[in-house]
């Protein structure tokens, strides 16, 4: 359960639904209880705080508005069972919120993190934070001394994140990016000098020195007239180095700063030199997408719209060698097994099959290996007889041609081709191996992390936590020495497993980890692994604990097809339940094969079908050594050999 009080008083439930918490008085002893922190608030302190004038029937009007909230925080929680969430401390009441369950302690956080930070970390840190805010805090409660402090409180802290965003982007040589907002904040809070000294200085950097003189005098005018106050040492410091056009106005380029300036001399010369048309502006493209690509977010949304525009640029051009190095080129290790966009894996998968069939039969080899790498990788998840011959013959050229760079992408379409069916963890683990053997060598730093990345899938799927440990934390080690945003994802989902599988953390506590692991897929631009991943490892996790199953109307994205007869069962549904295991395909090969195929299996064995249980036993038998699902690095269902034992119970007869 997540609360926010950054706006009106709320709470969502794991699903990200808003929970119903009836009237004002509901959310005044909520919001109450969050200002306190966890300690306990005694009855008469609320009766104190809702009524100026409390009625003869105020104490028992409390405990109704408390036994109102605990149905609607926990709504599954079975009867005359203690509550675990607002639950009773000797005179009074408690709610006992995780740490990162309230968006203003969250908000809180994320300040103080943002204090230690770079100030490119710290930009996106408080953007972040600041993106949570839905209205003044507490709001509704403006006029309730118990919330006074508190309100005035984060919203000081608000208005000093606005400024330290502005700060930040000063530091990173983005003024301009700085004013709009500057300039809406000093309207809005025009007693704060600070804010008018950073929007002067913003403007002067761009190149505005009379518009940043006309701030200044505007301040001093407002300081004036309605305080009586002349200007701080600050904003007159400032205009005197205006006037003088002091040199200390212009920082000196840090390492960032640097880079800046020198990406942007070199674009220059590159636009100067390389005349426009030239096939080499088609090759760079290439370059320059692929390293967009490892930064995530926009970045990778970008290199997908523009991958296959340059395909069919270098098409159009008839060279059949310039078409397969533009192809071949976007060697981007790749861990996750459905893509993310299949209609556009289709169309680079026909456009390397075409380069393929128009290079010449001899020679050719390290573009044949890149072009058959390609067609590997993105036939991920279809299951075609047609990418597994790719990736086969895509080793086998590149270990033909000693070419470590080729070796390590020909490996990752390997990797994405090992899933014709159950139980092959062993097999992509010696893939990983090799994948860091290899990279560590030649120094191919991407493809070292996809190894590690590798390893703590295929260990996690092995149930061997403490070397898929190891390699989480060398792929971190990687991610934060070259700037590899995405390797987050991967490692903070593998964590919440990990919390997961140790068995010393409550459920409640474990569903906080994968919603915080969920929060990290969101502007990553992987939108194949997000949709319907965290109600997936909510609903196996609740499995596993034989708690309710999630209800209601809930985005599982793919995975619907497989939830879908659980949670009909658990709705007391039992004849949908039926038709729908009837009814349900055979899960895609990929990381999640094992973990689908057991839930099939539990619904399977509820409603009594014998033909979808033998389908069930004959795909898992081969993974009876592993856990279902860890394999992702993402969640789990607990041992296959579990539901093979459950299976053969039900079925009565051993597997043949």
């Amino acid at each position: 359960m997540d609360f926010g009080v950054l706006g009106p008083v709320t709470a969502w439930n794991g699903r990200g639904d808003e929970v119903a918490l009836k009237g004002p008085r509901h959310r005044a002893v909520l919001a109450r209880l969050i200002i306190a922190r966890r300690r306990v608030v005694p009855v008469g302190r609320l009766v104190e705080d809702l009524w100026t004038d409390p009625p003869a029937g105020a104490v028992g009007a409390v405990r109704t508005f408390v036994a109102a909230l605990r149905r609607a925080l926990e709504p599954e929680r079975p009867p005359r069972t203690p509550p675990r969430l607002l639950v009773t401390v000797g005179p009074g009441y408690a709610l006992r919120a995780e740490p990162g369950s309230v968006d203003a302690w969250r908000f809180e956080q994320a300040m103080a993190a943002a204090a230690a930070l770079p100030p490119r970390d710290a930009l996106a840190r408080l953007t972040g934070a600041l993106s949570w805010w839905r209205g003044p805090a507490y709001a509704g409660f403006a006029g309730e001394d118990w919330a006074t402090a508190d309100r005035s409180r984060l919203t000081e802290l608000r208005l000093h994140a606005v400024e330290r965003v502005a700060e930040a982007r000063l530091a990173l040589g983005a003024a301009a990016e700085a004013v709009p907002d500057l300039d809406a904040h000093v309207t809005e809070h025009p007693w704060r000098e600070d804010a008018w000294r950073l929007l002067a200085l913003a403007l002067y950097r761009t190149g505005r020195q009379g518009d940043a003189l006309e701030v200044l005098r505007r301040a001093r005018r407002l300081l004036a007239e309605h305080l009586g106050l002349d200007p701080g040492p600050g904003l007159r410091r400032l205009e005197d180095d205006i006037l003088h056009h002091a040199d200390r106005l212009v920082p000196e380029p840090g390492p960032a700063g640097a880079a800046d300036l020198v990406w942007a001399q070199a674009a220059a010369a590159y636009d100067r030199t390389v005349p426009p048309g030239a096939r080499a502006r088609l090759e760079s493209t290439v370059d320059l997408l692929r390293n967009l690509a490892v930064t995530g977010g926009a970045g990778l949304e970008t290199t997908r719209r523009h991958r296959v525009a340059a395909i069919a640029a270098a098409e159009e051009l008839g060279d059949p060698d310039l078409t397969a190095r533009v192809i071949g080129a976007f060697d981007v290790p790749a861990i996750w097994t459905r893509s993310d966009d299949p209609d556009q894996a289709a169309l680079i998968v026909a456009a390397a099959e075409r380069a393929l069939a128009a290079l010449p039969a001899s020679g050719h080899g390290a573009a044949r290996a890149r072009l058959l790498a390609t067609v590997a990788l993105e036939s991920r998840g279809t299951g075609t007889p047609r990418g597994r011959e790719a990736a086969r013959q895509a080793e086998e050229l590149a270990r033909g041609l000693d070419d470590p760079a080729l070796l390590a992408f020909a490996l990752n379409g390997r990797f994405m081709q090992t899933f014709q069916r159950a139980g092959l963890a062993v097999r992509r683990d010696a893939i990983g191996a090799e994948l860091v053997d290899v990279a560590a060598r030649h120094g191919l730093t991407t493809f070292e992390v996809l190894g590690h990345l590798v390893r703590v899938q295929a260990r996690g799927a092995l149930a061997d936590f403490s070397v898929a440990d190891v390699h989480a934390e060398a792929a971190d080690r990687l991610a934060a020495r070259h700037e590899l945003p995405l390797v987050g994802v991967f490692t903070g989902w593998y964590r919440a497993l990990r919390l997961d599988v140790s068995g010393r953390a409550p459920v409640g506590e474990v569903e906080a980890a994968y919603r915080e692991a969920a929060g990290r897929l969101e502007g990553a631009g992987m939108p194949g692994l997000e949709r319907g991943l965290l109600p997936l490892a909510l609903l196996c996790l609740r499995l596993r604990h034989g708690t309710p199953a999630p209800g209601g109307d809930i985005d599982w994205g793919p995975y619907e097809p497989w939830a879908r007869p659980v949670v009909l069962l658990a709705e007391g549904r039992r004849g949908e339940a039926a038709a729908a295991v009837r009814a349900v395909p055979g899960p895609p090969r990929d990381l999640l094969f094992e973990a689908l195929w057991c839930l099939t299996a539990r619904a399977a064995v509820e409603v009594g079908d014998r033909a979808v249980m033998e389908r069930a036993r004959a795909e898992l038998a081969p993974a009876s050594g592993e856990l279902a699902g860890a394999g992702s690095g993402l969640l789990t269902l607990g041992p296959v050999s579990d539901h093979l034992t459950m299976l053969t119970r039900s079925l009565g007869t051993p597997p043949r």
